[in-house]
């Protein structure tokens, strides 16, 4: 008989590794170390989003260890396995994620979502607050300030003698107690002097990158000159006798009582500002803007995205846009633009307006018009005549004038009807275009309109229309005009 089969001897079974654990038992005394208060929560951030891979060639050493003492003792080096699997594709994903988000700059992103710096944060700690206060003198003859925030309120006012003073409410985001004083120390506000000019510095990046922010209230002599440039927080200077300039990128700014020139930079800013007694000069990306009793001239030049307010502007307006570009000579009434529509009452011209996909209605309307819209109807009342050229498209055009005005016709409706209660003039209406001329009273100033896709009515009454009252519950509406293309967002 043959021998029986020698069965080999199993093979030993691998060790577990250590590997994962080690990883872990590092990770959990980190995080020990940041519930304990000992290490901060931010600079553990920064520190996995900078030096994870430091676990991975720990790993790795682990690993190979592991390997050459199997080789020594004629074992097999424990794998992976299916745990360490995804406790190391766990660890890539999350400190990749941790890299990228650590070359976000978050300042800008929570500027641009409009967190307000009293909104909770979760890695930014508790919330101390300090006060402080400084004075010093103030150059008497021809002095001028200049204020710099990166990040807080600053109210200007007027004060009672010759001195400036600062009072300096402060806020800090810190872990503990004694982090927050000393950030406090690091962003004491500075004052410096040169010449004429006094510099108030806030100083909130005094602390690097930790969130601090100091309101300023500042008083100085009503005849001294400001300037201001703010990164983010509310503007506010009453009571100047000399120039006012601001630069924001993120707050509400106002300003009355101004007896010199206004100028406004602003980037998703906006602002309030009446009773200026010289020129007012804005431009930038501007939300809201509101402007009331400007005596001097006023120019707005950029992109502005909601409400446009203006009021009693006694010299002339020039408003320019990627959609809208207007000048008129004087504004004796109100103004209100937005994205869809413009209205304006006691408007002296010339007036020159070309925009799109606005609904305009202008009362009380004196002196030359060149306007120019499309996809939006326009509606005008004249009170005295001057030379009117009006081209729209795709909607309505209602002209009211005078009832004893002069002037000499030529309108033009390319499918579209003419309608006018001026009896001397003569409609002509053909398959597609339709035509009216002929001179009214004595003639004089030359009313001509063109439009394509649309009626025109000439009018009899210079009477303001009222604004049309909104349908009571359960009436149906007038019938809309024809959609047009899709709404922009800016002016």
């Amino acid at each position: 008989m043959s021998s029986p089969a020698q069965v080999p001897p199993p093979r030993p079974r691998p060790r577990r590794s250590v590997a994962g654990p080690m990883v872990l038992i590092i990770l959990g005394v980190v995080f020990l170390l940041g519930t304990m208060g000992v290490l901060h929560w931010e600079h553990l951030g920064y520190w996995f989003a900078h030096y994870w891979p430091l676990l991975l060639i720990l790993w790795g050493v682990i690993k190979l260890v592991e390997y050459f003492e199997a080789q020594r003792t004629g074992g097999r080096a424990a794998g992976i396995g299916v745990g360490g699997a995804f406790l190391l594709i766990f660890l890539i994903l999350f400190g990749l994620m941790a890299t990228q988000a650590s070359r976000v700059d978050w300042e800008s992103v929570r500027d641009h979502i409009n967190i307000d710096e009293d909104d909770d944060c979760f890695f930014c700690g508790r919330s101390y607050s300090y006060d402080d206060q400084m004075a010093q003198a103030f150059p008497t003859d021809g002095g001028s300030l200049h204020v710099i925030n990166d990040r807080g309120a600053v109210n200007i006012n007027i004060s009672d003698d010759n001195q400036i003073h600062v009072v300096v409410h402060k806020r800090i985001h810190a872990e503990k107690q004694a982090d927050a004083d000393k950030w406090n120390a690091d962003t004491k506000p500075q004052i410096t002097v040169s010449g004429q000019l006094v510099t108030v510095n806030a100083n909130t990046k005094g602390a690097g990158d930790h969130s601090v922010t100091s309101d300023l209230d500042i008083a100085i002599p009503r005849k001294a000159a400001v300037s201001i440039t703010a990164r983010r927080g509310d503007i506010s200077v009453l009571g100047r006798d000399g120039d006012v300039d601001i630069s924001s990128q993120k707050g509400q700014v106002s300003t009355s009582d101004i007896h010199g020139k206004v100028s406004l930079n602003l980037q998703g800013s906006s602002a309030r500002i009446s009773q200026v007694s010289s020129d007012l000069a804005v431009q930038g990306r501007v939300n809201d803007i509101s402007l009331e009793d400007i005596k001097g001239a006023v120019q707005l030049n950029g992109e502005f995205m909601e409400n446009v307010k203006l009021s009693k502007i006694a010299k002339s307006v020039s408003f320019k846009s990627s959609r809208t570009d207007m000048d008129l000579v004087r504004l004796d009434g109100d103004l209100e633009l937005d994205s869809g529509d413009l209205r304006a009452s006691n408007v002296v011209g010339p007036l020159r307006l070309v925009t799109r996909s606005k609904d305009i209605q202008l009362n009380g309307v004196s002196g030359d018009v060149r306007l120019q819209d499309e996809n939006g109807p326009i509606e005008m009342h004249v009170s005295k005549m001057g030379s009117i050229q009006i081209d729209n498209r795709s909607a309505g055009v209602q002209i009211f004038l005078p009832e004893k005005a002069s002037f000499q016709l030529d309108a033009r409706a390319r499918n579209g009807d003419i309608q006018t209660d001026f009896s001397s003039v003569k409609v002509n209406s053909g398959d597609d275009v339709s035509t009216a001329t002929g001179i009214v009273g004595t003639g004089g100033p030359r009313l001509q309109v063109n439009n394509e896709h649309g009626d025109i009515e000439i009018r009899r009454g210079s009477v303001v229309a009222e604004v049309p009252t909104p349908p009571a519950p359960g009436k149906m509406p007038h019938t809309p005009a024809p959609p047009g293309p899709p709404a922009v967002t800016d002016n």
